[in-house]
């Protein structure tokens, strides 16, 4: 007998969470395993039970899909199939860089195309590294294309928990190797795996700026300026940090906000 395709359900609207559950338990293959109403339980639930494959509504606020991607290890992340309403920038980063979607209403022949795609999926060496690399890419391309509003919270892994943290309450965030580190301003140090400039696009420019290649800031963080010699400075912000700013960026802020 064949060993059933273990799936995790997650969708922020009951009645479709609930549709697509039928649906699900309607295959005699398919066990499902687990379902989140966010995507904070989906990263719980994903976690815990291990799944072959994930159903992510692409739109859940908060943590989205791609959200919980982000928030999951690299060796925790099962197989993802999207769920999305028509969203013509979704299913062109999906279909390119081979990553499955469903589109809603999800039908019943659609989503047994998913579940036999997943098992086949599940036979191939290294599924999990090229589902990773998949994922990446199609991210980054549906993010620069669709252009999503900016950010007014950042989800943030703090042991078991997911932690939403409140931009503006964020006084600075560096660029440590793979990894940022952000700074609030009661010194509270965070750490996300983002690249900077990717997490630069979805600030408010209006609120953050850069003082160096690995170092973005809030702009009312910054009380003063220290000049360096070589025509730099130092930029000290409202909870005592104290960050380098890079010559060109010297430039920039002392044309932009200095206005020396």
């Amino acid at each position: 007998m064949t060993q059933r395709l273990r799936v995790v359900l997650a969708d922020d609207e009951r009645p479709a969470r609930a549709f697509l559950g039928e649906l699900l338990r309607s295959f005699p293959d398919v066990e499902l395993v687990g379902e989140g109403a966010n995507g904070a339980e989906a990263v719980q639930v994903i976690e815990r039970l291990d799944p072959d494959l994930a159903l992510l509504d692409l739109e859940m606020p908060e943590v989205d899909g791609l959200g919980v991607v982000r928030l999951l290890p690299r060796d925790r992340i099962p197989l993802v199939a999207f769920i999305t309403a028509y969203d013509d920038y979704a299913v062109r980063a999906f279909e390119v860089n081979a990553v499955d979607y469903l589109l809603k209403p999800v039908s019943q022949e659609r989503l047994r195309q998913t579940l036999d795609r997943a098992r086949d999926r599940l036979g191939q060496p290294d599924w999990r590294r090229e589902q990773k690399r998949h994922l990446d890419a199609a991210a980054l391309q549906y993010e620069a294309a669709a252009r999503p509003r900016y950010l007014e919270r950042i989800p943030i892994r703090r042991k078991d928990e997911i932690l939403l943290l409140s931009v503006d309450q964020i006084a600075s965030i560096v660029a440590e190797g793979e990894l940022l580190r952000i700074t609030t301003l009661r010194n509270e140090n965070h750490t996300i795996a983002y690249r900077l400039k990717d997490l630069e696009t979805r600030l408010d420019p209006s609120h953050f700026v850069r003082l160096s290649r690995g170092t973005l800031v809030s702009l009312r963080t910054i009380m003063r300026f220290s000049p360096l010699p070589g025509g730099t400075y130092v930029a000290v912000l409202a909870n005592n940090q104290e960050l380098q700013v890079s010559r060109s960026q010297a430039r920039i802020l002392k044309d932009q906000l200095l206005r020396l």
